[in-house]
């Protein structure tokens, strides 16, 4: 008795999604419970897995196809079903028999075109992995050429042009994840009034505090202490202050938000995805900390669901980790804003008027214009420097 695989429930609005990739073949054995389908929907990887133990006997959705909800992917047929008649299987071992005939047939003709060969022709040939027996050489007594090899790559020179090597090139289509990302990205750009305001932050003290109590720290809480808990610590502290940051345009309102769940990006395999810190305002240091390990962790293994994408009021953006000194971060929609750190350089700074070297990161802040006026942008980022320069006022609410 056969079993179909079916498309879960993706969560809230989502109601197709693309087969990204098969984990098991037509055949194979499988477990109860094991994933044998990987689906790619605009915001997550979701991996189904077989309703019980026996054969892949069927697929019914191939690999780059869109799927709906409810809809069947496969069939599970029980372990001692053969999931390939004998009658195919002969089919099969013809085609092949007689697929291995024709090449016989052409072989001596092959073989005497690639003797006549110049050394460059048989790199082209055996790079590119080219049937010399369906190519018509134009060469003397029909040599085969280097040009004759030119429309086989899917292009052909421009005659008033330089002739150009022959190179490589890959098309691959567009994940469901990537073509997202893509068009929230434009769209973005299209729709908001985006600029951003810049400021630099002594990172001495925050550098010194971590230093002091790291040990203590990964100690008690089990977790080490980084530089996204202060950051969070001080964006929600700014946010508080500047509603407007934390707000987002609907319609012809515009919508404030007195919580404050911020997105921290996250580089994939797959492409940026933004987890977010539900109620960040209401989580300690090592809380914030062990919710970024756990939800990068995810993120990286596409284990990430839904609700954990969903929600987000300001997002914080670290590309300082990749080595970026300076960049303008695009706001991720519906929201108002997004902070982008860079890496921390020891630079020579004026303190008290003397020249000293600090650890000095440079911050962007991208906002929309529509709704956040440059006044309240900068003051936002000064609130967010002052904080990160003198975390003590956290604790004293300054």
């Amino acid at each position: 008795m056969s079993d179909k695989i079916i498309v879960p429930t993706l969560g809230e609005s989502i109601t197709e999604a693309t087969v990204a990739k098969w984990l098991k073949k037509a055949g194979d054995l499988v477990k109860a419970d094991e994933a044998v389908v990987s689906l790619e929907t605009d915001k997550v990887s979701i991996d189904v897995t077989s309703p019980k133990a026996g054969v892949l006997s069927e697929i019914l959705a191939t690999e780059g196809s869109t799927v709906q909800v409810g809809s069947p992917l496969g069939t599970v047929g029980d372990s001692a079903s053969t999931p390939v008649s004998k009658k195919e299987k002969e089919q099969t071992k013809v085609v092949e028999i007689k697929k291995e005939e024709k090449q016989a047939d052409k072989a001596p003709e092959i073989k005497n075109k690639q003797s006549e060969l110049s050394p460059a022709v048989k790199r082209i040939i055996e790079e590119k992995n080219i049937d010399v027996s369906s190519v018509t050489g134009t060469g003397k007594d029909g040599r085969i050429l280097k040009g004759d090899l030119v429309g086989l790559m899917g292009f052909s020179p421009s005659p008033n042009k330089r002739k150009i090597e022959i190179g490589e090139e890959e098309r691959v289509k567009m994940t469901r994840l990537r073509a997202t990302i893509a068009k929230r990205l434009k769209d973005a750009q299209n729709n908001a009034a985006i600029l951003t305001t810049f400021n630099e932050v002594d990172m001495s003290m925050i550098i010194q505090i971590r230093k002091d109590n790291k040990d203590e720290f990964e100690k008690r809480y089990g977790v080490k202490l980084g530089f996204m808990s202060f950051f969070v610590k001080a964006c929600v502290n700014a946010l508080q202050s500047f509603p407007a940051v934390n707000a987002e345009v609907q319609g012809e309102e515009i919508v404030y938000k007195n919580y404050y769940n911020i997105g921290v990006a996250v580089g994939t395999d797959k492409g940026l995805v933004v987890p977010v810190l539900g109620n960040a305002d209401e989580l300690s240091f090592a809380e914030i900390e062990k919710e970024i390990t756990n939800l990068g962790t995810k993120a990286k293994n596409n284990q990430l669901s839904i609700d954990e994408l969903q929600g987000g009021t300001f997002t914080i953006t670290n590309g300082g980790i990749y080595g970026s000194m300076l960049s303008t971060p695009i706001i991720n929609p519906p929201q108002s804003g997004v902070l982008g750190m860079h890496n921390i350089v020891q630079r020579a700074v004026v303190i008290n008027g003397k020249i000293e070297v600090r650890p000095i990161m440079y911050l962007a802040l991208s906002y929309d214009h529509r709704i956040i006026d440059g006044k309240e942008a900068v003051s936002f980022l000064v609130r967010v420097k002052e904080i990160l320069e003198d975390p003590r006022r956290l604790f004293l609410n300054i």
